[in-house]
């Protein structure tokens, strides 16, 4: 059960550092504004965009937030990913970076598939004060 609990903070981690902390320290610059941009979307949505990256990433990694919260943070970033994939391929074709988000996908994924193996198993029953 250990190794599950370290697949999912390291999952979990990475979700955090790619859509809480990069986002947070670079949201704001003109590289991201540009990219935004490029895909057709206001300025504005990429404020938005950032915003909430950063809150559904804090949720996903606080112990203590709600499960259902956490759901809803899960869902949030599938179809960011999702959408991210379809936007790139929209505007630039097919190509190797329409992958990048599905990569990401296959990290979050691994990190909700982990987390409810954790909540189900009656020994993690108080996995929402635990840590690694």
């Amino acid at each position: 059960m250990k190794h599950l609990k370290i697949i999912f903070w390291i999952t979990t981690g990475l979700i955090f550092l790619f859509q809480g902390v990069m986002p947070a320290l670079t949201g704001h610059t003109e590289m991201a504004k540009e990219g935004i941009r490029h895909l057709g979307y206001p300025e504005y949505f990429g404020i938005t965009l950032t915003i909430f990256k950063v809150l559904g990433a804090l949720v996903l990694i606080i112990p203590k937030v709600p499960k259902r919260l956490k759901e809803w943070a899960y869902a949030g970033f599938t179809f960011d990913f999702i959408f991210a994939a379809i936007s790139i391929w929209a505007v630039d074709g097919p190509g190797l970076e329409i992958f990048f988000p599905f990569i990401v996908l296959a990290i979050h994924m691994t990190s909700y598939f982990s987390y409810h193996k954790l909540i189900r198993n009656p020994i993690n029953i108080n996995y929402e004060t635990q840590a690694v």
